[in-house]
């Protein structure tokens, strides 16, 4: 792995997670070690393949069974390792004095928060500050892309009960990772499909009629899609949006590329793809998409496209402007990298960073103290 002078004395948000030295300050102290746990992902019932992982964030609604500070993270495949058949999201609750005010409970144990009648749970997971947790799924029958049909978009309260299934065979019909604009009462959801190579947003509110899609409109279209013997399928998979600049990045795994979709908010009309951002040898199938709290972008690679032994299952950074910054390894096995997700955190906060180990059904979560650019 190349590492230039820049790359190491300015620190990249994602290398300190694994791999720099950091101090922050508590009570006067310098920590030496980075504060992280790591858990299993495999619930009871054995499903394996972790895809989406999310933070419940610090506004949202106590008296659940999730809270704030909880990571949530979504399996694909069964006990049997069939793609498109697991059916968990799993909770992972951190505890001790690295959570402050987290729950209790026992470091490293991930239990089963909601069991789907869907099969397939994808990347796209989320969490919104009105209590709502929403995953999509893309099933399969036998865990091959011949079996693959139709997926939706499910909608979850704060205590693991369904709240409603949303299908579309325009808007979802395979939604494989989401993003999204959270406005409190109301929220903008922003997904991609992975079968037709298109993404959609859904303008929802929430409030006394409960949750309700007020708008569908595909935003984007035109992203590269095809099946994939180790992946099952390549296409659009992850998103991450700028509220700012009303931007909407999507990593499109097969196109081997990082688009912007421009008035992502407000547009009525599909744009063909958007505008390339990130074109780079580091890029080896990008898949999940998230900010860092820097502000620069992380993506995982997935090895399905530009795969190369000496640099496998990473997480890339790089500026929304296109610049590459660095890269971190997951696992010594390719396909390892896949759901990222970030938060922004509050001084002495648990952690802001969390990312999936796929090859060893793992979820690591971290604390990354804030670098300037």
């Amino acid at each position: 792995m190349s590492m230039d002078i820049r790359r190491v004395t300015r620190v990249s948000a994602i290398g300190l997670a694994y791999l720099l030295l950091y101090s922050i300050g508590i009570a006067q102290a310098t920590d030496f070690l980075p504060r992280s746990i790591t858990s299993s992902t495999i619930p009871a019932n054995g499903d394996l393949n972790p895809y989406g992982v999310a933070f419940v964030p610090r506004n949202f609604p106590q008296g659940g069974s999730i809270a704030p500070g909880d990571v949530l993270v979504s399996n694909f495949n069964n006990i049997n390792n069939l793609q498109g058949i697991g059916t968990t999201i799993i909770k992972l609750t951190p505890t001790g004095d690295l959570a402050p005010g987290v729950a209790a409970g026992i470091p490293g144990n991930a239990t089963t928060f909601f069991q789907s009648h869907l099969p397939g749970l994808t990347t796209a997971l989320g969490v919104l500050s009105r209590g709502f947790v929403v995953v999509g799924n893309v099933p399969t029958t036998d865990g091959t892309v011949n079996t693959i049909s139709q997926g939706a978009l499910q909608v979850i309260d704060r205590h693991g009960n369904l709240v409603t299934t949303l299908s579309d065979s325009t808007f979802l019909d395979s939604p494989w990772d989401l993003a999204v604009n959270d406005q409190g009462y109301r929220a903008q959801i922003f997904v991609s499909n992975v079968l037709s190579g298109t993404v959609s947003r859904l303008d929802v509110s929430m409030g006394a009629s409960g949750f309700v899609v007020t708008r569908k409109v595909q935003i984007a279209m035109g992203y590269a899609h095809q099946p994939n013997a180790a992946a099952l399928v390549l296409g659009p998979t992850g998103l991450a949006y700028d509220g700012g600049s009303d931007t909407l990045f999507v990593a499109s795994t097969a196109d081997n590329a990082i688009f912007a979709v421009p008035n992502a908010g407000g547009r009525n009309t599909a744009v063909n793809q958007g505008h390339v951002v990130f074109v780079d040898p580091h890029l080896r199938g990008p898949l999940a998409l998230a900010f860092a709290p820097n502000g620069h972008l992380l993506t995982a690679n997935g090895d399905a496209v530009n795969a190369d032994p000496l640099h496998p299952s990473e997480i890339v950074e790089f500026t929304r402007f296109g610049r590459f910054v660095g890269e971190s390894n997951v696992d010594a096995s390719q396909g390892g990298a896949f759901g990222i997700a970030t938060v922004l955190s509050a001084q002495n906060a648990a952690f802001n960073y969390a990312a999936i180990d796929d090859v060893a059904n793992d979820l690591v979560v971290a604390l990354v103290p804030p670098t300037e650019d």
